[in-house]
């Protein structure tokens, strides 16, 4: 079953303690629709520039990932440079060049307007209102925000809150959401706001998913070498979302817990290198064995 994405493509120039990248492919679309590739077809809306390297887009076609959304107009590729020190939970930014992307109005193909999967990438929730009005009873909708949005857009999210059917967001947005520090209130708060489901994201410690029927805490898949975490939450939602959508069983215990786990996997292979480069290596091999050690540490006998 496909799914539409819509959000950014960017050109990230990113420094760690064990590396540096410029102009690397990033970005929201970019992360989400690669790591949801493994589990369904993707589409992608989102605009970039004439300098766009074709190489990228290339990328993209080869994994079979749709980018007839992809719009290129004049103007440069949104730009996004920062670092990573000790912390490798909390980026430091440089420098935002929107460019292309300030101006961004998702325009839909008409032969994606019926695709059954929606997920809202981390936009402006004004246009992540719009793209809904334009698509054709999707069976299935989810979205993404970042702290700009609660600070500066908090009545078109709260309307957007009640149009989709789950929310992700970190453990910090869940907080400077509702105002409240506990996470299990919090994702209880939020769900009472109109989700039918909320995913507060929590880095290397994993993640809780929250419905009104079904409660789970997974830990982080844990990864000896986390060279850069950019993209994390993105690929950890092209996992989640891209595996329910295939179970085609949204609300379904098994298939719920399944998916965080799915999630969690593939924010694992992402941090291992910068940009796509580990996600490019990746086989459903590795991702299968990947989820049966999984298993079998978080196994509780009894």
């Amino acid at each position: 079953m496909s799914i539409l994405v819509v959000g950014s493509v960017a050109l990230d120039s990113i420094k760690t303690p064990f590396g540096e990248v410029k102009e690397a492919l990033g970005g929201s679309a970019v992360y989400f629709s690669y790591a949801a590739s493994f589990f369904s077809p993707v589409r992608v809306v989102a605009v970039v520039g004439k300098d766009f390297p074709e190489e990228h887009l290339k990328l993209l076609e080869d994994k079979g990932i749709s980018v007839e959304g992809l719009e290129k107009v004049e103007g440069r590729t949104f730009r996004w440079t920062g670092s990573y020190e000790n912390d490798m939970n909390s980026a430091r930014t440089h420098s935002t060049e929107l460019n292309v992307f300030q101006d961004f109005d998702p325009k839909i193909p008409a032969k994606y307007q019926n695709t059954p999967h929606v997920f809202l990438a981390n936009i402006d929730p004004d246009l992540q209102l719009r793209v809904l009005e334009k698509m054709k009873k999707p069976k299935l909708i989810g979205c993404d925000t970042m702290n700009l949005w609660i600070s500066t857009k908090p009545e078109s999210l709260e309307k957007l809150l009640k149009k989709v059917d789950f929310f992700l967001l970190n453990e910090g947005e869940a907080r400077q959401l509702t105002g409240i520090t506990n996470l299990i209130k919090a994702g209880k708060d939020i769900l009472k706001r109109g989700p039918k489901g909320v995913v507060i994201k929590k880095g290397e410690h994993g993640a809780i998913l929250m419905t009104k029927k079904h409660f789970f805490l997974a830990p982080a898949y844990p990864v000896e070498a986390v060279l850069d975490p950019t993209g994390a939450g993105d690929c950890f939602a092209g996992g989640f979302f891209s595996s329910l959508a295939r179970s085609g069983k949204y609300w379904d215990g098994t298939a719920l817990r399944q998916s965080v786990i799915f999630g969690t996997l593939m924010a694992s292979f992402n941090v291992e290198s910068f940009s796509l480069e580990r996600l490019k290596k990746v086989t459903p091999k590795e991702i299968r064995a990947r989820f049966n050690t999984f298993r079998k540490h978080t196994r509780i006998p009894g």
